[in-house]
């Protein structure tokens, strides 16, 4: 069960993040300073902090709000800023 969800969550935060600015971000430090090394260690350590927050917020918010009341919010969250920047107001 555990690997089951390790799995999910590897492959769900993977293709999230494939392309996305961060990675656009890590590609324009490393060129700019030629440290890729550094770059990686930043941004590795950057994003462990990130996740750390975000994991430990979900369990709080968890025990205070349904799951599936977050996920609806987020995707409608997701839904309206989509269509925000498809009449570009953002």
């Amino acid at each position: 069960m555990v690997w089951e969800i390790f799995v999910a969550t590897f492959g769900a935060v993977f293709f999230a993040e494939l392309a996305d600015k961060t990675q656009l971000v890590g590609i324009g430090m490393a060129a700019k300073t030629g440290r890729p090394l550094a770059v990686w260690l930043g941004s590795v350590s950057a994003y462990i902090v990130v996740t750390v927050i975000s994991v430990f917020l979900g369990a709080l918010m968890a025990k205070f709000i349904r799951p599936e009341l977050i996920r609806y919010v987020g995707a409608s969250m997701f839904i309206l800023i989509g269509f925000l920047m498809l009449l570009k107001v953002i």
